[in-house]
């Protein structure tokens, strides 16, 4: 199909662009920006007047469920979340049962994915055989079946020795690791910041030297094994100070934040809200805010939805026993729109860490808008606010601690590939 895009506000963080202009899309990529290409005839026209374009967003995280947790969510429900949503490539945490650690089951996920037909998956293959932490799985295998990273989700391995073995593997192949900075034997048991309002409320605590002896850990094994690591979810301000020193000892490590822990802190666990149950957890006010000045200085290289649909049964259960994670990838664009508004950013920087910037951590070329590039991409009315309800979220998880919010950011049209995969009424 050929599309034409016109009178659209472009932002294109990772070109510098935020200027009115006009695409020609045809055969699944842009011809051209501004002026058509010689001889095009549209199939489709795009009014994209007072809305912005933008590449396709790009989450760092977003649970499917499958295989095995279909009661939790679908890859047909959770796909057609992200693209209403306006995320059009995302990557996928292997703690799915079983984990993503056979190159059987990526191929299978991939497949199914292709079918669908709506945004790009990235696989993050598991780094040791069915997450124990005890046996490295073969990650060549896993790469040729199309994972591009290797993660050990919430948690490192017990062994540190098998930590080494995996980067100095991952190093000798280019791969990068990504690990979620967090001690096992700290955390364990813990289901809340070590703070005032887990001793009110008598819930386990999980220190924030959980996370930061975790840091530790991990940035001297980078040294010695010379690997490219990212650090998903930081979560306190003493371990951002851990990443920013490490980054300016010349480190290739990057990380990222959920877009949970930009907005809130613990004191909105409130009366033992189960939607805010997550790992990490939820840290101070303090650490809140030294992680929202972060994305601005540099420190903090991304923000992902960190999207963990679950059933309503599993949210129902006491704080401690709910089950881990919000829903998010629908709120992706929202949020981060709400982050740069309050903190006066312009838009092309505050888009940057959910298109080019996270394209770049996956080491893809995707998150920026160029002729003769793959046409992914986002229109949304930046001044049209909604409520976040179950009902206007299309994940089957509707798990958030910001139901009944009313945030900015309308997605009235998601393109993967040139073919319009969501149209949204206008309200």
């Amino acid at each position: 199909m050929r599309i034409h895009i016109q009178n659209g506000r472009l932002i294109d963080p990772g070109n510098r662009v935020d200027a009115v202009r006009d695409i020609y899309i045809a055969d699944g990529r842009i011809q051209s920006i501004d002026a058509p290409p010689a001889g095009f005839h549209a199939d489709r026209v795009i009014d994209a007047s007072h809305l912005v374009v933008c590449p396709g967003l790009i989450d760092l995280s977003v649970r499917l469920r499958e295989p095995g947790l279909e009661y939790m969510a679908t890859l047909e429900s959770e796909m057609s979340a992200a693209v209403a949503g306006g995320v059009t490539r995302f990557a996928c945490p292997p703690d799915t049962d079983p984990p993503l650690d056979e190159p059987g089951l990526v191929e299978m996920l991939k497949h199914r994915a292709r079918n669908l037909n709506q945004a790009h998956v990235y696989p993050i293959g598991a780094l040791t055989q069915g997450l124990k932490g005890e046996h490295l799985t073969e990650m060549v295998e896993l790469n040729d079946a199309g994972c591009i990273v290797f993660g050990q989700p919430n948690a490192l391995p017990k062994n540190l020795r098998v930590l080494m073995q995996a980067m100095q593997y991952a190093a000798t192949f280019g791969f990068s690791v990504w690990l979620s900075p967090q001690d096992i034997h700290l955390a364990y048991d813990g289901v809340a910041h070590d703070g005032e309002v887990a001793t009110r409320l008598g819930l386990p605590a999980i220190p924030v030297c959980a996370e930061t002896i975790a840091i530790a850990n991990i940035v001297l094994l980078a040294k010695e094994t010379h690997v490219c690591i990212h650090l998903c979810r930081i979560s306190s301000a003493e371990g951002l100070a851990m990443v920013r020193a490490a980054k300016q000892q010349g480190l290739k490590i990057t990380c990222d934040v959920s877009i949970n822990h930009i907005h809130l802190s613990d004191m909105d666990i409130g009366y033992f809200d189960s939607n805010c149950h997550m790992i990490p957890p939820l840290r101070s006010s303090s650490d809140r805010d030294a992680l929202r000045a972060g994305l601005i200085d540099g420190a903090i290289d991304a923000i992902c939805s960190d999207h963990a649909p679950v059933d309503d049964d599993a949210k129902l259960l006491p704080f401690g026993q709910s089950e881990i994670g919000a829903t998010g990838v629908e709120l992706l664009l929202p949020l981060t729109l709400k982050w740069g508004f309050e903190m006066k950013r312009p838009l092309v920087e505050t888009l940057a860490a959910i298109t080019c910037k996270p394209a770049g951590i996956l080491g893809i070329n995707a998150g920026h808008l160029a002729p003769d590039t793959a046409a992914d991409i986002c229109i949304f009315d930046p001044e049209d606010y909604w409520k976040v309800t179950p009902s206007a979220l299309l994940s089957q998880g509707k798990n958030t601690p910001f139901l009944g919010m009313q945030l900015p950011g309308k997605v009235r049209y998601t393109l993967v590939n040139g073919n319009i995969v969501y149209e949204s009424s206008i309200s």
